[in-house]
């Protein structure tokens, strides 16, 4: 894979081995040990702040309607990830919403490489968020007069390292994704709320993660994933019209396939596609690239738990 395009870090300004008072990871599944960042450093609108100490207004919008963008980003070993198509899904969200990030591309570049050094990470994640900002309890976003930019850089374990060897199982969940037409996925929106009731729906039935349909019945993405398909040595993935997020990873399985050859074809598909698929991968910048192993069948019961467990304790009728 080329890595080229990689923003270079330089090296912290102190090396100081992370011991003792950890952060939790960004973004968590199941526990696994993690190297953590001591004294942890949030950037909050210019300034550095302790964690104990970063704190927003509970009149931020984007607490208050969850009206902001976000961008998770990755940084190997001192080399933030494509950050520039980042910055430009950041700035095309933003345009989207009608939203004026305060601070220009090479600021905010020059925020987040410092806000690693502060931190004194070489392998980690970035969680760049832009909110509208403070206002009143109305839902008006003209009363927010100055956004925010807040960046943390952490650790992170989005699933276990056992699920890149062993693979996922995955569950047809009844949540949709929402209709692009009452909320476009190609905004990476602070409202997660769509994705969070699929994840409930995904812990329910104990699957590892969870697959979304759109309202046509065809594949869209997981919670927090592209869905990949391999039948007879050709690749497929839902198109961003399905619904799906123009996520960046998914950008590097299309250049991997280039070098090889190999020709990723964007296709509506439905879940029996990925039932008698060859293989099935996820990607995401926090998943990076992660197998499936077990689609399970649809979690009919979701909506009336309490009937299901009724049903189970009657037991089979035959």
């Amino acid at each position: 894979m080329k890595t080229t395009d990689a923003t270079v870090l330089d090296e912290p300004k102190t090396h100081r081995r992370a011991t003792e008072e950890t952060i939790e990871p960004a973004i968590e599944s199941r526990s696994r040990p993690t190297t953590g960042v001591r004294e942890a450093k949030i950037y909050i609108d210019g300034k550095f702040y302790s964690e104990a100490n970063a704190k927003v207004s509970v009149f931020d919008h984007g607490l208050l309607y969850g009206d902001g963008i976000f961008e998770g980003i990755r940084f190997y070993n001192g080399r933030v990830f494509r950050l520039e198509q980042h910055l430009e899904r950041l700035w095309n969200s933003a345009r989207s919403i009608c939203l004026e990030i305060p601070i220009t591309r090479q600021e905010m570049t020059e925020a987040l490489l410092e806000t690693i050094r502060q931190n004194h990470l070489r392998d980690g994640y970035i969680r760049l968020v832009v909110t509208r900002g403070v206002g009143n309890l109305g839902l008006n976003p003209e009363q927010c007069k100055n956004p925010s930019v807040i960046i943390i850089v952490a650790t992170i374990a989005l699933y276990h390292e056992d699920f890149y060897r062993k693979g996922l199982s995955i569950v047809t969940v009844a949540t949709r994704r929402s209709n692009p037409a009452s909320l476009n996925p190609a905004v990476k929106s602070l409202n997660y709320l769509n994705n969070v009731m699929a994840r409930i729906e995904a812990n329910l039935a104990s699957a590892d993660e969870a697959l979304m349909l759109n309202d046509a019945g065809n594949v869209a993405e997981c919670t927090a994933d592209n869905v990949f398909i391999i039948k007879h040595s050709q690749i497929f993935t839902p198109p961003i019209t399905a619904g799906a997020l123009q996520g960046i990873t998914r950008s590097v399985v299309f250049d991997i396939a280039g070098e090889f050859d190999l020709k990723v074809v964007e296709a509506d598909f439905t879940r029996h596609d990925i039932f008698v698929a060859d293989e099935c991968f996820l990607t995401g910048t926090a998943a990076e690239i992660v197998p499936v192993v077990k689609p399970m069948a649809a979690l009919l019961e979701t909506e009336n738990p309490a009937r299901s467990q009724r049903a189970s304790s009657h037991g089979s009728a035959k």
